[in-house]
């Protein structure tokens, strides 16, 4: 499809990688809980295949990685509001504070569509889904519901497939090359998931485009039970008894010792 009958709202031109980040994954905040979501700037280039960037590790392959969430997008234009909600936060000094892979300027929700089909270095990557966010946001930020918050405000980032293998760079441009799904930029997507749970019409609509797995069994439960699915587990993580903000918080990857404090 030719990306210039897509919405003119939606077009999309090519931007540039600001930040390219991978991660290796060590212990977390609640016992027996491992992430790398404390992921680092890499200026190198760097191979790309089907389970995502070359040195990009995940804590619980689970829910995370595979082959529908490879690489994770999370865009910089979020930091900003995030900043004028949260303060002077830490983590939102630089790209990187969501466990994001890639950071630019000028792609978001309201403009990515999913089955977008992008070219960045020698990779060509698909925009897979939007992101459902968990509870280690909340431990990773020590701010209460940071997960849900992600999630109301549709700030959520997106995953890529690798349609072709290859290498990308820190300044390689990522340039739209297809347009499957004009009508369904990822903000409208993550409205129907999180916000319009039983819009049968919009529900039915969604049906006809190609869900990675688990979202269609999400979108086919609801329209079968007409109920909204339960999201305490994935939004407050699997012992909720323990206040956020008593629990250590791995700015830089690592769980603290008891007593370490912690810039802000």
């Amino acid at each position: 499809m030719d990306v210039r009958t897509a919405p003119s709202d939606c077009r999309i031109d090519a931007v540039s990688l600001l930040t390219v980040l991978t991660g290796r994954a060590v212990p977390f905040t609640r016992p027996g809980s491992a992430s790398a979501i404390a992921k680092q700037p890499r200026t190198e280039r760097i191979e790309v295949h089907a389970e995502g960037l070359h040195g990009d590790e995940q804590g619980d392959r689970r829910v995370h990685g595979g082959p529908d969430k490879a690489v994770h997008h999370y865009p910089l234009d979020h930091y900003p509001p995030w900043r004028d909600e949260l303060g002077a936060h830490p983590l939102l000094r630089a790209a990187g504070a969501f466990g994001e892979n890639l950071s630019t300027l000028g792609m978001t929700e309201q403009n990515v569509c999913l089955g977008d089909r992008f070219a960045v270095g020698s990779a060509m990557l698909e925009v897979s889904q939007g992101r459902m966010p968990c509870w280690k946001l909340n431990d990773r930020f020590g701010v209460p519901r940071m997960a849900r918050r992600v999630q109301d405000t549709g700030r959520t980032g997106w995953y890529y497939r690798v349609l072709q293998p290859g290498a990308l760079c820190l300044g390689d441009s990522l340039a739209l090359l297809e347009r499957p799904h004009p009508a369904w930029p990822l903000a409208r997507l993550s409205a129907l998931l999180f916000q319009r749970v039983l819009d049968f019409d919009e529900l039915r609509a969604a049906q006809a485009l190609p869900l990675v797995p688990s979202w269609r069994r999400l979108i086919d439960t609801r329209l079968a039970r007409g109920e909204r699915e339960d999201w305490s587990r994935r939004i407050d993580g699997p012992d909720s008894t323990t206040p956020v903000e008593a629990l250590p918080v791995p700015f830089n990857g690592v769980v603290p010792a008891a007593g370490d404090a912690h810039d802000g």
